[in-house]
């Protein structure tokens, strides 16, 4: 590792120190917790949709997000460590074979569904 990557890795671990990042992929249904600041006030804003998009750059890493708002789709691209972000979870998992889902751009109501992963597996090996 060079200089620039330890420093970099080190960024990460402060950032990440009060707060886990779940592991999760195009086609999941995420939950951001984003922090507001209006004037003087702040306050917590949640942000639900599905994740189209990861991009893993180390510091720079980011998710993008879609959902629907009154008919609308609307795409934010989060930064993975940004210090505004409070919270991620996962909503539920989705099973997709792209890495990026940039087709449900041009696709609306049902046809912008996205099955969700089994994990039968899992289960019985618990029985």
């Amino acid at each position: 590792m060079n200089i620039l990557q330890k420093i970099e890795q080190q960024q990460i671990d402060d950032l990440t120190t009060d707060k886990t990042i779940p592991e999760f992929g195009p086609g999941d249904t995420v939950r951001v917790a984003v922090r507001v600041v209006e004037g003087t006030r702040e306050r917590i804003q949640n942000y639900e949709g599905v994740c189209i998009a990861r991009k893993n750059r180390g510091l720079n890493s980011s998710f993008t997000v879609r959902k629907l708002s009154y008919g609308e789709g609307v795409e934010q691209v989060f930064p993975l460590y940004s210090p505004r972000i409070s919270e991620i979870t996962v909503v539920r998992r989705g099973d997709v074979r792209r890495a990026k889902l940039y087709y449900l751009r041009g696709r609306t109501g049902k046809a912008a569904r996205i099955a969700e992963k089994r994990d039968d597996r899992a289960r019985k090996a618990d029985k």
